[in-house]
């Protein structure tokens, strides 16, 4: 790998905007402050913001990639790879895939959430993203407990959250449109999914003790855990008294209250932010962060969301961008024990953005340096070597 030399950017050290300029060698930022000196690649970084890379703990957009239509498949491979570039082109350097393991065939199978994590395996060295398998484990599915403990102990699962979406299930299936999607995306007809979720439900009973096992699983193979949607102070509760640390989207103020009380990272999807409220109609994720009760923003269903709800929180005076930023980059890191990364520092993982931000709401990527490499550059102009790079360091420009 060869040396990138960042000359004069505005970065984002600490909580300051500091003029200065960065020397990546290898996969870490070797130094601040730095000259030029041999470094092999530089690129003009003078009036552009130094950034580090988004972290999304949380993101599910792949799907799309997958099925972008109901019942219309495409390999996963090919679905992989798109998402990849999407999320580079976005700015997210470290990917956690939100894959759900549910009780239903289909997109949202055991089966699918089987194949997304061998396919991630096996492409893994193609990515440019740091690609990593967040296990949504619908706590219905009873079936799959077996298998998802030994994913766990075999350390092939990073994140593991718990989901219960059986009440919503169940109220979306006396509303025509909404069973219609839920019933396309099985592959079943009405009357076999009616049979379904009759006999999951039959089970409710079993689930609790089930979450437990697994949750025993996951603090044995040091996997964190997160409990999505909680809709009680005491839900949270029980939830952490399991070791899930990290409270996943929850639904009132009550409850994330609770979550911060005890230190907790609390997640809300940066759409929110963007769009100015959930579109489901629960909490507003930017009142939340303005009081305090917002950690981590995620990407969710939406790759462009966590770049562009940094800087309207900025913008709107929500919060300062640095703190903005930290929604995005730093406190995902820290919550998903990534210690390398999140910040600009001397040591730390070289995942920089050159973000052009001259227009207001709409920042514009103008590079992504990714483990040291150069894998998105959208101005060419910006390269100040008359030399060619090595090709190592350059995966796409």
């Amino acid at each position: 790998m060869t040396d990138i030399f960042l000359e004069g950017g505005r970065a984002l050290i600490g909580a300051e905007l500091i003029e200065t300029s960065l020397l990546v060698s290898g996969t870490d930022i070797a130094e601040m402050g730095a000259s030029r000196g041999r470094a092999g690649l530089a690129i003009d970084a003078r009036n552009l913001l130094l950034l580090p890379g988004i972290v999304d703990l949380h993101g599910d957009a792949f799907e799309r990639q997958m099925m972008p239509r109901a019942g219309v498949d495409f390999p996963i491979d090919v679905a992989l790879a798109d998402s990849d570039r999407q999320a580079i082109s976005n700015g997210i350097t470290t990917v956690f895939h939100a894959a759900t393991c549910s009780w239903e065939p289909g997109l949202r199978s055991a089966d699918n959430a089987r194949g997304l994590m061998e396919a991630i395996e096996r492409q893994r060295p193609q990515f440019a993203a740091d690609i990593r398998f967040h296990l949504r484990h619908e706590t219905y599915n009873l079936d799959a407990e077996a298998e998802i403990a030994q994913w766990l102990a075999e350390g092939r699962v990073d994140l593991l959250a718990f989901n219960d979406h059986m009440d919503g299930t169940v109220a979306d299936m006396a509303k025509p449109r909404k069973r219609n999607r839920m019933v396309e995306r099985t592959g079943l007809s009405s009357e076999e999914f009616d049979l379904l979720v009759e006999r999951v439900i039959s089970r409710a009973d079993e689930v609790p003790a089930s979450v437990s096992r697994l949750a025993a699983s996951a603090r044995a193979a040091e996997v964190r855990m997160l409990s999505h949607d909680d809709a009680t102070p005491a839900m949270r509760h029980a939830f952490r008294e399991l070791g899930a640390r990290i409270a996943e989207f929850p639904i009132n103020e009550e409850t994330a209250r609770a979550a911060a009380s005890h230190g907790d990272a609390i997640v809300y999807g940066a759409p929110n932010v963007v769009r100015g409220g959930s579109h489901t109609g629960w909490t507003r994720a930017s009142d939340m962060i303005a009081k305090g009760l917002c950690s981590v923003l995620a990407s969710d269903y939406y790759y462009p969301a966590q770049l562009l709800a940094a800087f309207r929180l900025a913008a709107d005076g929500v919060v300062p961008l640095a703190q903005a930023w930290d929604l995005v980059s730093a406190s995902p890191a820290r919550a998903t024990g990534l210690t390398d990364r999140g910040t600009l520092a001397e040591g730390r993982r070289a995942d920089i953005l050159l973000v052009d931000d001259s227009v207001k709401l709409r920042p514009r990527l103008i590079a992504v340096i990714s483990g040291g490499k150069l894998v998105h550059l959208t101005d060419a102009t910006r390269l100040l070597t008359a030399v060619a790079a090595p090709r190592e360091a350059v995966v796409a420009a």
